[in-house]
């Protein structure tokens, strides 16, 4: 058995590459690099440096591999420069997901894990979120990833594809051990912003926007742990390979947190001071999104292990104290 990990140098997916590994699973890892790491690569996965789009590249590695299944995360997923580059953001995300495709058809590999995102909701209309409330994304970003499940489920009527498409909500964490975490160039998300402050890296954490509609004016995100997240993936191969249909499924923690009281959990976990200061919103924030995940509990079989918010910035920290330069061991700017 052989997977394909695209995006496998980043974030999530070099921890999914790691689990998929501790079961067994012989992977292979294509990326581009451009957000990834190479030391971020488990030693004991296949690498190939390259782009999804690069359609003579992917069909070389189907060729020279024996792909049985493929785990998606190759994409670009920053909200504020969604908005600001939306052509870059359909190019990479829907084109590469365009090219996959057909060199999934190509080559006869039926079963696909897609990373997909809270994003394609937008705007709630109730919280928590299902999996059958409307999709209006805010951000291009967003809009990319919907279209990526649109494009998957049309070539699965077409070519009986089948895939799960995965809905995160906000993942945070590292693995237990500290041999892989969070580390972005630059970084945008909330967990290692406020860590990288609280090492001193950064003289503050900056809150964007104090004005929303929640009780401390601070936007409301669903945390879930990565080691959690990626189980759900685990779970999910499983499921398409029993012979169960494509399918959407929203992965969180179910309960929300606020950004004051992310900070102030990790004041609590670290023992430092991190201050703050507030800037102006973000084009395309939502001010609330919490998950109900009871379909991926039900479905899947997916019970998070890692629920509190401190045991979430807790694995983050023994990460970011232990490797304050990240993977690539440089000094951050």
């Amino acid at each position: 058995m052989t997977v394909l990990v695209l995006g496998g140098a980043g974030y999530i997916g070099s921890h999914a590459v790691y689990q998929l590994i501790d079961q067994g699973t012989r992977v292979v890892v294509v990326d581009n690099l451009e957000t990834g790491h190479r030391e971020a690569v488990h030693p004991e996965a296949v690498f190939y440096e390259g782009d999804i789009r690069d359609a003579a590249f992917l069909n070389f590695v189907f060729e020279k591999e024996t792909i049985d299944e493929v785990v998606h995360f190759a994409a670009n997923s920053l909200v504020g420069e969604s908005m600001e580059n939306p052509l870059k953001y359909f190019d990479n995300n829907v084109y590469g997901t365009q090219v996959l495709l057909q060199a999934m058809t190509k080559h006869g590999v039926g079963k696909i894990v897609f990373s997909s995102t809270a994003a394609t909701y937008g705007e709630p209309e109730a919280v928590p979120i299902t999996e059958t409330m409307p999709t209006v994304p805010t951000s291009t970003y967003g809009e990319t990833k919907l279209t990526m499940e649109k494009l998957m489920k049309w070539t699965g009527l077409a070519h009986r594809l089948k895939f799960v498409s995965l809905r995160y909500f906000n993942v945070a964490g590292a693995r237990e051990g500290a041999e892989i975490g969070e580390d972005h160039r630059p970084e945008s998300h909330l967990v290692p912003l406020i860590l990288q402050t609280a090492l001193g890296q950064r003289s503050e954490i900056t809150v964007f926007g104090d004005d929303y509609d929640t009780a401390d004016g601070t936007c409301i995100r669903d945390y879930v742990h990565v080691e959690d997240l990626i189980r759900a993936h685990l779970l999910a191969l499983d499921y398409l390979r029993q012979g169960g249909d494509s399918d959407v499924f929203n992965l969180g923690s179910s309960q929300g947190f606020s950004v004051n009281e992310m900070i102030s959990a990790a004041r609590s976990v670290t023992g430092k001071e991190i201050p703050v200061k507030t800037g102006a919103r973000r084009a395309g924030d939502p001010s609330i999104l919490i998950a109900s995940s009871d379909k991926a509990r039900t479905v899947l079989g997916w019970n998070p292990i890692h629920t509190s918010v401190e045991k979430i910035i807790e694995d983050a920290w023994n990460w970011h104290s232990k490797n304050p330069s990240g993977h690539e061991k440089e000094v951050l700017k």
